[in-house]
């Protein structure tokens, strides 16, 4: 039930955030109207449908998602700069790589939020996933520090499970 709720409480707030309607003047019945059928719509399918779950609907590690994506808007800002640095040089001395990441997420969420983090850091990009971890192009052998990767998958582990440990 506190998921459902939690659902339907984040349906609200995204469709009046991306709405933009909040009176009941003009038009704006009709709008509302249609928000909240469709808001029904989506929570009683997803009941249906049986996945309203911690993983579906993950309210607890929100918090700890939220500092996750800070933390990887810094990363992402810094390799920007590396791989910027990098492409701006006179002659271009790149040694792209593939490297096997391993992977020890607790959940389908975590293992995804990981593989898609890596893909939006600039100069490295996920190319296949494997039983224990992934395949990594990365742009130069400077992008394939294990510690980083290691850094990387246990705040996106933390992140996505919600429960708080140290990130060594």
């Amino acid at each position: 039930m506190f998921y459902g709720v939690s659902l339907t409480a984040i349906l609200v707030a995204l469709w009046l955030t991306l709405s933009g309607s909040y009176t009941l003047s003009g038009d704006y019945p009709i709008v509302m109207g249609l928000g909240v059928i469709s808001i029904v719509i989506a929570v009683a399918l997803t009941f249906r449908m049986r996945i309203v779950d911690r993983e579906t609907v993950p309210v607890a590690p929100a918090p700890a998602l939220f500092g996750y994506w800070s933390w990887l808007g810094r990363e992402i800002v810094n390799a920007n700069l590396a791989v910027t640095r990098m492409v701006m040089k006179p002659e271009i001395d790149i040694e792209p790589r593939l490297v096997r990441v391993p992977a020890q997420q607790r959940s389908g969420l975590g293992l995804c939020v990981f593989a898609n983090s890596i893909t939006l850091t600039p100069g490295t990009v996920t190319v296949d996933v494997e039983d224990d971890g992934f395949l990594v192009h990365a742009l130069d052998t400077s992008f394939t520090d294990p510690a980083g990767f290691a850094e990387m998958g246990a705040r996106s582990d933390i992140a996505t499970d919600g429960r708080r440990k140290e990130v060594k």
